[in-house]
C-alpha cells in the first residue's frame, strides 16, 4: 500500500487505497493488513512520531526515538517493526518461535502494549503473548509453547523465561525497548543487557524514550548498529494540550488543596501522584472519608489488585486514582482530564511522565502541582528544565468551587434533555404540588448531596517570615527586662490579639515543646507560625495561638475537648506568671560521702596508688631503657 503523507492530519478515503495526500512528495509503504486495522479502529490521522518511523530512509535501520508520553508510540513501533516481521508477505506465517520482542518497564504498560498490538496485527494473523510478573509463570510457558509471533514482557520475567528455556530468541528480527529511560531509572540495566545479548546480532533494535539521558545513549551505542536519532518533541513545546497550574499552599494544607482541586474540576477521571507508598495509603483513606470514589495503585499491590483498580477506573466505579510514579507507568485511562502532583516530582522526566497521563489524542488536560511555599524556587527550576509554562495561583477556594458547580449544573445533560412520555405525568404532578422555585432548590440539593464540602485553606502569603537564630532567641528585642520579670522571667505575648489555650499535660508528665508543637499543628491543622508563647507548669501547659488557630484546635477537639486521643484542651486566660521550676535540694546529708583515696601502705586499707618517689630519677639509655649498674649487688 502506498502512503503519501504531507502533514499530521492524514485522510483515509478507503482502506484499499490507504492513507494518501496529493501534496506529499515522499512515498513509502504500509502493509495492507495494518491499513485495514487502522481503518477498523477509526484512525483518520497519524501522529508525528508515527509519520517519522514510516520514513522510507529509515527502512531496516536501528532507531532511537524520543517522543512525549501519549503521542502514539505503541502504534508507531508496531508500524516500524511490521516491515521486519511481515517482510514480503502480507500475512504472518504459522506461529512458532517469536520474531519480535517488546520490553516494557511495568506490568500495566506491557498489558497495554499487548492489547494495542493485538488489534494492529489481527488482520495479519499475528499472535501476541505477554510475559509479566505477578501471574502464574506456568500459564505463560504454555502460551509460549503453542507459538507466538510477538512477545511483550517486563525485564525480570523475560529473563526468567530465557533462563528456563521457555523463550527462544533465536529467530528474533526486531527488539523494541519501550520507555527505555524509565527502565534504566528502575535499575533494569543488567536485565536489558542480558536480553539484548541473548538476541541475534542481526536483529533491529528500536528504542523509544521520552528523554534520551546519558545511560540511554551509552546503551544505544553498545547495542545498536548505526542507529538513527528521531526526535519529534523539538518542533513543539512539551505537552501543548495540557494546562499547567502551580498552586502554592501552606505545608499542612497539601491534602486539603488536593480535595479542593478535585471538587473544582470535577473530572470524570483524575489521578493523584504521591512519592511513597505510605503517602498513597494515607491520602486514599483521607479521600475515601470525604466521600470520593477512589482507588489506590502502588508497588505493594498484587497484580490482581492493580488490575481491579484500573478496571474500576475504566468502568466508572472509581473516579480518582492515587498512585506512585512506577505503578502508574503505562496507565492509559479514558477521559483522564486531571493530573494532580500531591508530592512534587524529582526531575523533569518525572514531571513529563506524570503529566503525560492526560492531554492524549487531542484531548485537553489539566496538570496541577501542589507547591508548598518553601518549594517554590525548586518548582520554578523544575518547570524551566521541562520547558513548561505554568500559571501560578492559589488552590480553589470554597467560593470558586461553588461557582464552578453552579455553572456545571446549568449545562447539565439532565436539564438539557426534555422529559419523555413516561416522565411527563410525574412532572405535571410535581408542578401542581410544588412551585418552580421549590423544585429547582430540590434539584440543587439532590445534585450537591453527593459532593464533599470544600476545605478551608490558609493564606500562604500571610505566613510570618522566618527569623534568624539571634532574633528568635533575643528576649530583649520586644520584651524588656522589666516586663519579663512580671511574667516570671519569660517573654510575654507574641501576638497582639492572641488567644490562650490550656492543655491537660504539664511538667510532671514530661511536657516538652519538642512534641507539643507538632501535636498541636497536626490536631488543629495550622503551621508553627500560629503558635506563640508556651508556658509549662507542673500540671498544665498554657499555649498562645492566633485566633483562627485557637478556633481550629477547639473545633477539632469536639465536645469531649480531647485531642491526640488523651489530652484535654480548653480556652484559658493569659497566665499572670509562670510557675518556676522547683529548685534542687541543697541538703547534702543524703548524699554518699566521697571516697577518700589513700596511698598504698600494704596493710589492706584500700589504697590503690603508690607513693611518689622522691629524689633524682635513675639514668636511662638513649632508647629509654634502664641502665644497669656497674656494681650490681651481690646475691647472698
Amino acid at each position: 500500500m502506498r502512503v503519501e503523507p504531507r502533514r499530521p492530519a492524514w485522510t483515509m478515503r478507503d482502506a484499499s487505497t490507504a492513507f494518501e495526500s496529493p501534496k506529499m512528495k515522499t512515498e513509502f509503504e504500509i502493509a495492507a493488513p495494518l491499513v485495514q486495522a487502522l481503518a477498523d479502529k477509526g484512525f483518520d490521522a497519524l501522529t508525528p512520531v508515527q509519520e517519522a518511523v514510516l520514513n522510507p530512509d529509515l527502512f531496516g535501520r536501528d532507531l532511537l526515538v524520543s517522543a512525549q508520553t501519549g503521542s502514539g508510540k505503541t502504534v508507531a513501533f508496531g508500524l516500524a517493526m511490521a516491515s521486519s516481521i511481515l517482510q514480503s508477505s502480507s500475512q504472518l506465517p504459522k506461529a512458532d518461535i517469536p520474531t519480535a520482542l517488546i520490553v516494557a518497564p511495568t506490568r500495566e504498560l506491557a498489558l497495554q502494549v499487548t492489547k494495542e498490538l493485538q488489534w494492529l496485527f489481527a488482520p495479519a494473523g499475528g499472535r501476541v503473548v505477554s510475559c509479566i510478573g505477578g501471574v502464574d509463570i506456568r500459564d505463560e510457558r504454555r502460551a509460549l509453547s503453542t507459538g507466538a509471533h510477538i512477545v511483550v514482557g517486563t525485564p525480570g520475567r523475560l529473563v526468567d523465561h530465557i533462563r528456563r528455556g521457555s523463550l527462544d530468541l533465536g529467530d528474533i528480527q526486531v527488539v523494541v525497548l519501550d520507555e527505555a529511560d524509565e527502565m534504566m531509572d528502575m535499575g533494569f540495566r543488567e536485565e536489558l543487557e542480558y536480553i539484548l545479548d541473548a538476541a541475534p546480532n542481526e536483529r533491529r533494535t528500536l528504542m523509544f524514550s521520552a528523554t534520551v539521558s546519558k545511560p540511554i545513549a551509552r546503551l544505544a551505542e553498545s547495542y545498536q548498529n548505526d542507529a538513527v536519532r528521531v526526535n519529534t518533541t523539538s518542533a513543539q513545546s512539551a505537552h501543548g494540550d495540557i494546562t499547567y497550574q502551580a498552586m502554592t499552599v501552606v505545608p499542612a494544607d497539601v491534602e486539603k488543596a488536593v480535595i479542593n482541586t478535585l471538587l473544582f474540576h470535577d473530572a470524570p477521571n483524575a489521578i493523584v501522584f504521591c512519592s511513597r507508598r505510605d503517602a498513597v495509603n494515607k491520602l486514599t483513606a483521607r479521600l475515601t472519608n470525604r466521600g470520593f470514589s477512589v482507588v489506590a495503585l502502588s508497588g505493594e499491590f498484587s497484580q490482581k489488585e492493580r488490575s481491579n483498580s484500573v478496571l474500576a477506573m475504566r468502568d466508572g466505579r472509581a473516579r480518582v486514582c492515587v498512585a506512585t510514579d512506577v505503578a502508574a507507568r503505562g496507565l492509559d485511562l479514558p477521559g483522564l482530564d486531571l493530573v494532580i502532583h500531591a508530592d512534587l516530582p524529582r526531575n523533569k522526566e518525572g514531571l513529563l511522565h506524570r503529566s503525560g497521563r492526560t492531554g492524549r489524542a487531542g484531548r485537553h488536560g489539566v496538570c496541577a502541582l501542589i507547591v508548598p511555599v518553601r518549594a517554590r524556587r525548586r518548582t520554578e527550576r523544575l518547570l524551566s528544565d521541562a520547558n513548561v509554562e505554568a500559571e501560578w495561583r492559589l488552590p480553589p477556594s470554597a467560593t470558586e468551587i461553588e461557582e464552578a458547580l453552579n455553572a456545571k449544573l446549568l449545562v447539565s445533560d439532565v436539564l438539557q434533555t426534555p422529559p419523555d412520555t413516561t416522565e411527563a405525568g410525574l412532572a405535571s404532578t410535581l408542578l401542581e404540588k410544588y412551585s418552580a422555585e421549590h423544585l429547582a432548590a430540590a434539584i440543587v440539593r439532590l445534585t450537591r448531596s453527593t459532593d464533599s464540602a470544600p476545605e478551608m485553606l490558609q493564606d500562604p502569603g500571610a505566613q510570618q517570615p522566618s527569623r534568624s537564630r539571634k532574633d528568635r532567641y533575643d528576649p530583649d528585642r520586644e520584651f524588656p527586662r522589666e516586663e519579663r520579670r512580671e511574667h516570671g522571667g519569660r517573654r510575654g505575648s507574641d501576638f497582639p490579639d492572641g488567644q490562650w489555650v490550656k492543655l491537660g499535660v504539664g511538667r510532671k508528665k514530661k511536657a516538652d515543646p519538642k512534641w507539643l508543637i507538632p501535636m498541636l499543628c497536626k490536631s488543629g491543622g495550622f503551621s508553627r507560625n500560629s503558635i506563640g508563647a508556651i508556658r509549662i507548669d507542673p500540671d498544665a501547659t498554657h499555649v498562645e495561638l492566633k485566633p483562627e488557630a485557637a478556633k481550629s484546635l477547639i473545633d477539632a477537639a469536639g465536645e469531649r475537648q480531647i485531642i491526640d486521643k488523651s489530652i484535654w484542651v480548653g480556652r484559658s486566660e493569659e497566665p499572670s506568671a509562670a510557675v518556676p521550676r522547683p529548685k534542687r535540694n541543697k541538703d547534702f546529708s543524703s548524699k554518699r560521702p566521697k571516697k577518700v583515696r589513700r596511698p598504698a601502705s600494704g596493710k589492706g586499707d584500700g589504697g590503690s596508688f603508690k607513693k611518689k618517689r622522691s629524689g633524682p630519677k635513675k639514668p636511662r639509655g638513649p632508647n629509654g631503657e634502664k641502665k644497669r649498674s656497674k656494681n650490681p649487688p651481690k646475691r647472698s
